[in-house]
């Protein structure tokens, strides 16, 4: 037996020891990322950016609307990529990364820059909390996304553990939206901005179960009447965006917890705690 250190050299043996499988014979793999679905995880990243300059300048409507355009193209990525068969883990993270700068700090630097920063000319103490607010709002946005990306293969696909972020950063986008439409200041709109945005920060950490409503299908059958309410719809937010997108979202926020106090209400004292679902 001849000993290790001794052995002849040979290329191909030094070669399989270092790379530990010879890939001479396998095809070679192209590296790279499928062009579509990216460039829409891009337009979505650069919308929460733009949202963020938006408000550094003042620009509040615009910032607000930056953030529904984020929503857009993130709903839009996902899709394309599956229907084009173009998913890849690069993409996924790729995503979550966008999510977090478009539905987690983008929102938080709006609330701040629009007035809870102002909440200091009142009180001291008030400006201290408005700023741990929206903090706690990005927080929140990024332990929401940690929690899905970890628990995506053992979660039911129906449901969202907790409100997604795109909806939660809706809220107080739509809200700001109103404030600088309507002319809504003072202490009170500031308090009820961070109010707002602590809620929504709650609600996306928080254990209640939101539909996720992957089983609508656009290829199946409705009713006549589904299909005319389709179009009302959109005239109806055309024609007071900001109010009806508050209106829309804040629903959808509060139908979780409302579903869950209505069941606990209802529920009679001795039967037993039923398994999570759809509240």
């Amino acid at each position: 037996m001849v000993p290790a250190l001794a052995r002849p050299y040979d290329r191909n043996a030094m070669d399989l020891d270092e790379h530990e499988t010879d890939t001479s014979s396998a095809p070679s793999r192209r590296r790279g990322v499928f062009l579509l679905p990216n460039l829409l995880t891009t337009a979505a990243l650069f919308s929460g950016f733009y949202a963020i300059v938006a408000a550094i300048d003042g620009n509040f409507d615009r910032a607000s609307i930056a953030i529904f355009g984020a929503m857009l193209f993130d709903g839009l990525d996902g899709r394309v990529a599956r229907w084009t068969h173009t998913e890849t883990n690069f993409g996924k993270e790729y995503d979550s990364l966008s999510d977090m700068v478009s539905f987690g700090i983008a929102p938080a630097i709006v609330v701040y820059q629009w007035g809870v920063a102002r909440l200091a000319e009142y009180n001291a103490t008030w400006g201290r909390i408005g700023w741990l607010v929206t903090f706690f709002y990005a927080v929140a946005a990024a332990l929401r996304l940690a929690r899905f990306n970890t628990r995506t293969a053992a979660v039911d696909k129906r449901y969202f553990e907790g409100l997604p972020s795109p909806s939660a950063a809706a809220v107080p986008a739509a809200f700001i939206w109103c404030a600088h439409a309507y002319g809504l200041g003072g202490l009170n709109g500031l308090v009820i901005a961070f109010v707002v945005t602590a809620v929504a920060g709650l609600l996306m950490v928080s254990r209640f179960y939101y539909s996720s409503f992957k089983g609508v299908t656009l290829t199946g059958r409705v009713r006549f009447t589904y299909a005319i309410l389709i179009p009302l719809t959109f005239v109806v937010i055309f024609m007071e965006p900001p109010a009806v997108l508050l209106a829309l979202f804040g629903a959808f926020a509060l139908s979780a917890p409302s579903v869950w106090l209505w069941r606990r209400l209802r529920r009679p004292a001795s039967a037993p705690t039923p398994p999570p679902g759809g509240g």
